[in-house]
């Protein structure tokens, strides 16, 4: 029984004292910023929530980490030398300073890159500059609350075991610990119902793992009440992930050891689908030291690691587009020296049938190439399109003429188109060979036969139904065989460039990225699902063509006819840094009987209009040169020699790169044919300024 409180005796009084003194302190919040005046005024904002230790840089920081605890801390995104997510970096990776919630403040980038960026750094919350009192003071005293409180759990949890020994706690007191416990534990329940976590407590040899206290909406985060766990305690346990299981399992041993929990494993939630969860917790210790239970968190990360994933794949795809269009632009400019040589070749020399044949085998090889290069670029997004309604049965018709005499006898393509599908907007030309690409990719995943099924649907996309699509409608080509499959391992990789599942001599690992970076350049999607052995089924969403949607004819092909070469020999200024397409244009204009003056840079050129030589009936130029582009060379060489036609000659194939090119100023794609360079630089010089 208790006993009175005046029958304590006084060694047992002096030693609940002496609890009562143990691990009483004010909080303290952690606040780093290289500004001063920031210093001053947040530190004025939080002056009575707790102690406030302030750092101007990093390092600062770091040195404070090192001689306690926080309950929090406030962390400047931008400092001079060590920034705000390098010093996040840092905190999260020393095992003493870990767990202890950072807010970046951050006066700028209020963009979702840099905000998933610092919540990967480890950041609970973003709070940005100018700093509103309120808001701040809200944000920490949660975290000030909930360090107090766990603080004094602790302590009470110490100090009622050491009354309890002592059979010297009086009923006043005991009634008032619990009702101050009682208003902690309500405080901190309404805080954690609020996110997206539970706070535990869990034996300390609990085996297996089973909680006898939860804070929190534990049936909102696990999809299970919390007695349906307890009544079967392997539930827990046969939920997590089989990747995850054996890791998690060790974590859980070594806890005992060391006194900390902090892991992160996939369990599978009462819906069926896995949940990505951060599970901590630390060891509380009786007055004697001896293990008395674990307090820990569990916390629901699945849509921060969504976002996560998303972006980094986004970044891979987006560096991949720019190193393929690159090396695209490289080759192109290879090609138009080889293709451009060997049709000067076939004019100029007299060569017997075998040279012939070797020469138009050399030509073929090098169009291949060309081929290989427009892949690229549609992967990279740097192809030009001519998007327009395309009519679904004019489209039906062009695929399978394409397709008559590849697909062979085993395999059959059916069409089943929905009534009333909406035209696509889109390049036809693309589109037809995007596909062709996805229906001979069905052909090879099925050796033995079997039917590639495509269908047309309509599909109207809501402002939050996908993160891939712009809200709007769309018409999804869906292409389906029942082939082989795809492995999950290999369908996050098919469609990057030079990746292929086929044998080598195949493939060349180009025709998904192609299909992935059209579809992304139209303004669509591209989507795959495969199940190994049972099939593939590949998406096009496009957008649906504006206004009525009535497909427009083919635009017709000009005819080179209508542009005539009698007496019109011009003198030509030739700008290209690259010598031997340099050369092989040059050889090409004078084949056609113009005059050229060249010039390996844009300033050179410059250098020869400033000395009052206009006498130029057309100016070609590349557009990618070291020191001054094409486009500022012909912005600087139109002051000097306004009434001189230009032509833009260039490997990107990029029309908004070049979007900020001179008026009436044609582009012309490498590689080119003699006859594409006749056909632009009539069309350049068609105006009537143009001397004859």
């Amino acid at each position: 029984m208790n006993r009175p409180l005046g029958d304590m005796p006084a060694q047992a009084l002096a030693a609940a004292d002496a609890l009562d003194m143990v691990d009483i302190e004010q909080p303290r919040v952690l606040l780093v910023d290289d500004d001063e005046r920031n210093l001053l005024a947040v530190r004025s904002i939080l002056d009575d929530l707790g102690e406030v230790v302030t750092a101007k840089s990093g390092e600062e920081a770091l040195r404070h980490l090192l001689k306690g605890e926080f309950a929090v801390i406030l962390l400047d995104v931008y400092m001079p030398g060590m920034d705000g997510y390098e010093t996040a970096h840092i905190i999260r990776s020393r095992e003493q300073s870990k767990g202890i919630p950072i807010v970046f403040l951050s006066a700028v980038n209020k963009e979702a890159e840099h905000l998933m960026r610092g919540y990967s750094m480890g950041a609970v919350d973003y709070v940005f500059k100018p700093v509103e009192p309120v808001v701040l003071r809200s944000k920490v005293a949660v975290f000030v609350d909930l360090f107090a409180k766990t603080r004094e759990i602790e302590r009470k949890a110490r100090q009622e075991q050491a009354l309890l020994d002592a059979n010297l706690r009086a009923n006043t007191e005991l009634l008032r610990a619990e009702q101050d416990l009682r208003r902690a534990e309500q405080r901190q329940a309404a805080i954690i119902q609020s996110l997206p976590m539970v706070l535990y407590l869990e034996p300390y040899d609990a085996e297996p793992r089973v909680p006898n206290y939860v804070s929190g909406d534990f049936e909102a985060i696990t999809g299970f009440s919390l007695d349906a766990v307890t009544a079967d305690l392997s539930v827990w346990r046969d939920r997590l992930h089989p990747d995850d299981r054996e890791r998690v399992l060790a974590s859980l041993e070594m806890r005992r050891k060391s006194g900390r929990l902090s892991v992160e494993y996939r369990w599978q939630h009462a819906s069926g689908g896995y949940r990505h969860f951060l599970d901590q917790a630390v060891l509380l210790r009786d007055a004697n030291g001896r293990p008395l239970e674990f307090a820990g968190t569990l916390t629901d990360i699945t849509d921060q690691r969504s976002l996560e994933t998303q972006l980094v794949q986004a970044q891979k795809m987006d560096a991949i587009g720019k190193l393929t269009g690159g090396i695209a632009h490289d080759f192109n400019n290879l090609l138009a020296a080889v293709i451009g040589g060997l049709g000067l070749l076939d004019k100029r020399a007299a060569l017997d049938e075998d040279q012939r044949k070797i020469l138009t085998m050399t030509r073929r090889a090098a169009e291949q190439g060309s081929e290989l290069v427009r892949r690229l670029l549609a992967f990279a997004r740097r192809q030009t399109l001519e998007p327009r309604p395309i009519d679904m049965v004019a489209l039906q018709d062009a695929v399978s003429d394409l397709l008559t005499h590849t697909l062979g006898g085993l395999v059959t393509i059916e069409w089943r188109p929905k009534n009333g599908v909406w035209n696509p907007f889109a390049d036809q030309a693309q589109l037809e060979l995007a596909l062709v690409n996805l229906i001979i990719n069905a052909r090879d995943a099925m050796p033995t036969g079997g039917a590639v099924t495509i269908t047309a649907a309509n599909r109207k996309v809501g402002p939050t139904e996908a993160d891939d699509l712009a809200p709007g409608d769309y018409v999804i080509l869906s292409i389906r065989d029942d082939g082989t499959g795809i492995s999950p391992e290999d369908l996050g990789k098919v469609m990057e460039p030079f990746f292929t599942t086929k044998a080598v001599g195949k493939g060349t690992g180009l025709g998904l990225s192609m299909v992935y970076g059209f579809a992304k350049q139209s303004n669509g999607a591209f989507r795959l699902d495969s199940k190994m052995g049972r099939g593939t089924t590949a998406e096009l969403w496009l957008p649906r063509a504006p206004g009525s949607g009535r497909a427009a004819t083919a635009p017709p092909r000009e005819e080179l006819a209508r542009y005539s070469t009698e007496g019109r020999k011009l003198r030509i200024l030739l700008v290209d840094d690259h010598h031997e397409v340099r050369g092989t244009t040059a050889a090409m204009l004078q084949d056609l009987g113009h005059s050229v003056v060249q010039s390996s840079s844009g300033a050179e050129a410059l250098e020869t209009l400033r000395g009052g030589d206009c006498d130029y009936q057309l100016m070609i130029t590349d557009y990618a040169m070291p020191h001054l582009s094409g486009t500022e060379f012909l912005r600087a060489a139109r002051e000097l020699c306004p009434s001189v036609p230009a032509l833009i000659v260039t490997g990107y194939a990029e029309e908004d790169t070049i979007g900020d090119r001179p008026e009436g100023v044609d582009i012309l794609l490498k590689p080119f044919t003699a006859a594409k360079l006749e056909a632009a630089v009539l069309r350049s010089c068609s105006a009537p300024a143009v001397a004859r």
